[in-house]
């Protein structure tokens, strides 16, 4: 007997299948949460459905960077202390965390939301490209570091991105090497990232 012909009660079901549609998270692994949900009390699924929801209703973009946030201008944009001459270039928000777990990089972020991905039909225009750039008037940025992601798309358009900043007199570089190709930040450990941090090189 298959798995799809096995009685579930409908609710239980449903929620095992809206699981299975995040990053990550397989069948089984859906089904453990949604059982793990079974036993909690229901104050314990009140309380996890009220953060859910508190996110989607209390976050959006930093209006600057693009990154999420809770506030407008985000904590890292209103830091007087940081570094308004540096901006580093990532492809997701969640690109931001491992970079500050660091510690080393004390600069400002902008956020793409993507790359350059043809076959999918993502082209410049559907990134944050355009806020980049316009960021990058008046002066005060001295260095763009491109910190996509090092595999085809993420070299792709830190090349684009290269072709359009370099002629504005602003340095252009990009992480070391010390990234696998093919991996991503979000993967990366603290030593490999400061490495290719300080090591980083002109685009």
């Amino acid at each position: 007997m298959g798995a799809d012909s096995i009685p579930i009660a409908e609710p239980i079901a449903r929620l095992i299948a809206e699981f299975n549609k995040l990053p990550g998270i397989g069948p089984k692994t859906a089904q453990r949460l949604t059982y793990y949900l079974l036993r909690v009390s229901n104050e314990g699924a009140k309380t996890l459905a009220e953060a859910i929801l508190a996110m989607k209703e209390k976050v959006s973009l930093c209006s600057i960077c693009f990154n999420i946030a809770d506030s407008d201008p985000c904590l890292i944009c209103r830091n007087e202390e940081r570094d308004q001459t540096k901006i580093c270039v990532v492809e997701e928000p969640l690109d931001i965390i491992p970079l500050e777990r660091t510690k080393k990089y004390k600069g400002l972020y902008h956020v793409l939301h993507g790359v350059i991905t043809p076959t999918e039909g993502v082209g410049p225009d559907k990134l944050k490209i355009k806020e980049l750039l316009h960021r990058l008037q008046g002066g005060l940025v001295t260095e763009v570091i491109l910190a996509t992601n090092p595999n085809l798309e993420g070299e792709t358009t830190a090349m684009y991105l290269q072709q359009l900043i370099s002629p504005l007199g602003i340095k252009v570089t990009r992480l070391a090497r010390g990234l696998p190709f093919g991996g991503d930040l979000e993967y990366a450990d603290d030593i490999t990232l400061t490495r290719a941090l300080e090591e980083r090189r002109e685009a």
